[in-house]
């Protein structure tokens, strides 16, 4: 910490101070951007460097700039995904029209089947997201092409056995005690789904390679136009072409085939990704067995959270009550699906934002932008769960008329509340973990809290102590706050330098140019 008169024998540049400068928007003279997204990170590490300046003053310019970067990639992210979410329900609700049976079958494929695809994909697209977000943040444009052709490479891969699993889709429903009669009609609405997992396979690299360089509203972009032309189409192929169940499930696949090939020409075509997007690569094929490894870690952190909440629905079925528990505690889920969706939008900003700074060498602006993305996030859950708990009685009706359900819907708002707060805060956090590539680690974490801790809590307390679902929920919400907490700590006890060097060594490491030198000499 220098004196004052350190301060002002620096040759007065406290009037070149960057927090003079930092709320003063970037021009293309000024020297504050270098043409790719860097000029706001080096800015933000100089003010957060510039001792001669009081910390309070720093903290609020810090966090102006901080702000900024953070809005411009969560909005974007957040529209997103909840016009995928709405793509998948909207095709539920367009064969819910056609009967209870084909409701009941698109239900199961959606969230039986088609759900356990996406964890997986998403999952494994997320290794993609740490490497393409530190190879941004280190100037190694090249790289990101490399890893997003290679992950698409094994996403393909891993979309075969997939594919066999959705054929034989019917069988396994009635292994696992579905009706004859509904395992037959999902079995149907399943087959349409499945140049869906290709897709996925394809979209999920697209989108972390666009995602790390900050490119965000042009998936935004396209997914709002592929939403108003999926309802379009699925109305005249389920309606009036009478393709049923198979033309809804079918028309779903196409749009996200739209979606993939819409973001594919913007990357070629676009002067954005022209040093990141440099053509097809042999590199893509290099190096698979340790991406495998890297993506299956990432794939088993998301799986372990998606399946959490899952399993806590058809612990629900087993209650004396089963109807009313399912009933109750589906607008509830629904509910903190929705409002899910803001924080993965924070998830995938966050991950881009430490990622970058890791990568650019600015452990400051790392530590810094989890700070900023989780307070923001965290104050947005609590503003939302106050809303929600100040309509807890009429919050249902939305759903369903029965005042029955509305009373129960009451009773588990609180819980629904405190879920909320901590969907502020974890995913936030996770997306900490994707940017640092502690994906293994987390991955153990969710394993103790989750099914050592939190299932085992919630069976506990909702049939022993005879709690219902209130109980089970209550059990699982402790699993998801002890990960919380655990992740809280690593993140703040971080040492951000080390977190810096760790991310060049996995840069060098899968850059896969180290035997290319070997062998020249």
């Amino acid at each position: 910490m220098g004196s004052a008169s350190d301060a002002a024998e620096s040759n007065g540049k406290q009037l070149e101070s960057p927090l003079l400068t930092s709320l003063q928007p970037a021009s293309a003279g000024s020297g504050s951007d270098d043409g790719h997204g860097h000029g706001a990170g080096k800015q933000l590490e100089s003010i957060l460097n510039d001792e001669s300046v009081p910390w309070g003053r720093r903290m609020s310019a810090a966090t102006v700039v901080e702000m900024r970067m953070l809005l411009r990639l969560a909005a974007p992210a957040v529209l997103v995904y909840m016009i995928n979410y709405l793509m998948s329900m909207s095709t539920q609700i367009f064969s819910g029209h056609l009967g209870t049976l084909e409701l009941a079958a698109a239900s199961l494929g959606n969230t039986g089947i088609q759900v356990f695809a996406y964890g997986l994909m998403l999952g494994m697209g997320s290794a993609v997201e740490t490497l393409c977000g530190q190879a941004y943040g280190a100037n190694k444009f090249d790289m990101l092409g490399v890893y997003m052709q290679r992950s698409t490479v094994l996403l393909m891969a891993t979309g075969v056995p997939l594919a066999v699993l959705y054929v034989f889709s019917r069988p396994l429903l009635i292994l696992l005690g579905e009706s004859p009669e509904i395992a037959r009609a999902a079995a149907i609405f399943v087959y349409g789904l499945i140049p869906q997992i290709f897709a996925y396979a394809a979209n999920f690299p697209i989108q972390k390679f666009l995602q790390s360089q900050s490119i965000m509203a042009p998936s935004a972009y396209i997914s709002a136009a592929t939403l108003a032309v999926h309802l379009v189409l699925s109305y005249l192929v389920v309606y009036k072409f009478g393709l049923g169940l198979l033309g809804a499930s079918l028309m779903l696949s196409v749009s996200w085939w739209i979606i993939v090939i819409a973001q594919f020409i913007y990357i070629v075509t676009s002067s954005r990704c022209r040093l990141t997007w440099t053509g097809f690569s042999l590199q893509a094929f290099s190096g698979l067995p340790e991406f495998f490894k890297l993506s299956i870690a990432s794939a088993v952190m998301l799986c372990l959270e998606t399946w959490y909440f899952q399993i806590l629905v058809l612990i629900a079925g087993l209650l004396k009550d089963p109807e009313m528990a399912l009933a109750s505690l589906s607008v509830c889920m629904t509910i903190s699906g929705w409002v899910f969706m803001i924080s993965v939008g924070f998830n995938a900003a966050a991950s881009v934002r430490v990622s970058n700074e890791l990568g650019a060498g600015n452990p400051k602006s790392a530590a810094f932008s989890v700070v900023v993305v989780t307070l923001l996030s965290f104050a947005l859950s609590v503003v939302i769960s106050v809303v929600i708990l100040l309509c807890r009685d009429y919050i249902s009706y939305i759903y369903t008329g029965g005042e029955d359900v509305a009373a129960a819907v009451s009773k588990l708002t609180p819980l629904l509340a405190l879920t909320l707060i901590l969907n502020g805060i974890q995913p936030v956090l996770s997306g900490v973990a994707v940017g640092c590539g502690w994906q293994a680690f987390v991955a153990y974490v969710n394993v103790g809290c989750y099914y050592v801790v939190g299932i085992p809590l919630g069976c506990l307390l909702g049939f022993y102590f005879d709690l219902g679902a209130a109980g089970i929920w209550s059990g699982m919400i402790g699993g998801t706050l002890m990960q919380t907490l655990i992740l809280l700590w690593v993140t703040f006890r971080t040492d951000w330098n080390k977190e810096v060097a760790q991310s060049m060594k996995r840069l060098n490491k899968w850059e896969g140019k180290k035997p290319l030198l070997a062998g020249q000499e």
